[in-house]
């Protein structure tokens, strides 16, 4: 899963990156759009891979089938320590059903 963990990250990134597009300043937005990618990490918990943007959470990933989510299922964070569970806002073993995510959160 770690390939899509990747992915999704870069996903999340190219995101900001069409947010946030100045032609007339190429240099600062180049600098932006490296600064948010290097602000983004995950770290690997029991249950949830909590993906990071800076010192918040951006959004929890599934890491084995439950009796109401799929392994890769994301999830909007609700606190540091636990995600929303009303209901997935995509998976990571699908770029097509990232229409709930974006560069803000899931």
């Amino acid at each position: 899963m770690k390939t899509e963990i990747e992915n999704y990250l870069n996903f999340i990134s190219n995101d900001y990156k069409k947010r946030f597009c100045v032609p007339k300043d190429f240099d600062h937005m180049q600098r932006m759009n490296k600064s948010f990618e290097d602000s983004l990490s995950y770290q690997d918990g029991k249950v949830y891979i909590k993906i990071i943007k800076d010192s918040s959470v951006h959004s929890f990933i599934v890491k084995e089938d439950t009796k109401q989510f799929k392994k890769g299922d994301i999830l909007k964070a609700a606190s540091w320590k636990a995600p929303a569970k009303n209901f997935a806002r995509g998976n990571v073993f699908s770029i097509d059903s990232y229409k709930y995510v974006s560069w803000a959160g899931a």
